[in-house]
């Protein structure tokens, strides 16, 4: 089975996966302070932006070996660089996206993935009215063409947003055409190989947290 990637060096320091789910919202904080030309931050202000306490960020950002200086807080740039380095922003990574549907057409429009280093490099649909179609300056393939056209390409990240019947012969495709990590939109439970990163995203199951913190507030005080 596969597995959610925990993120690692390379070499001998293993970051745990909840920190490496952090580093991303630390990044766009990071940028966000950039932006207004703020060469350092403290660890309480990044908590501030981030949403979480500072012991937190200083315990995270201790995994990449980065500590701040006491009274002056982290180098906005330095860390910035540290934190592309180990979420890899700072390769050129080939995704695909398969099923050209609302979720993959809005995917494969989104202009912000070059920025953070990932190239849109393959589209994939088995609907003949959609395949040879541009969608965001790039050519739809035919579903049939995955492994061949994944592996030319060199593709190692593959997005699924098709529907949930056949999104297991979609990973399996992925996997075949050298594929290692995939992030899964379709309502499905998929089984990858060890070796390959697999992570999902249900959107019912994230709008179904926010309806039960929404029920809280609606719910009066007692005594109310």
């Amino acid at each position: 089975m596969g597995h959610d990637s925990a993120g690692t060096d390379g070499a001998s320091r293993r970051i745990p996966e909840a920190t490496v789910a952090r580093l991303p919202i630390y990044y766009r904080a990071l940028v966000d302070v950039a932006d207004r030309d703020v060469t350092t931050v403290s660890s309480d202000r990044l908590a501030e932006l981030a949403g979480v306490n500072a012991a937190k960020v200083r315990k995270d950002l201790s995994y990449l070996g980065t500590y701040g200086t006491r009274g002056v807080g982290y180098d906005v740039k330095q860390l910035l660089a540290e934190i592309s380095r180990d979420l890899g922003l700072t390769h050129d990574w080939a995704v695909a996206i398969v099923g050209l549907g609302h979720l993959g057409q809005a995917l494969a429009d989104y202009r912000g993935f070059g920025a953070r280093g990932f190239r849109i490099a393959a589209l994939f649909d088995v609907d003949p009215a959609k395949v040879g179609r541009q969608v965001g300056g790039l050519e739809v393939s035919p579903a049939a063409s995955i492994r061949s056209v994944a592996s030319e390409r060199g593709v190692r990240i593959g997005i699924i947003a098709t529907p949930p019947h056949v999104a297991q012969a979609v990973a399996d495709d992925l996997v075949a055409a050298g594929v290692s990590s995939i992030l899964n939109f379709a309502p499905a439970l998929l089984s990858v190989p060890d070796g390959v990163s697999l992570r999902k995203v249900d959107l019912a199951v994230e709008l179904q947290i926010l309806a039960f913190y929404q029920s809280r507030r609606s719910v009066p005080a007692a005594g109310g």
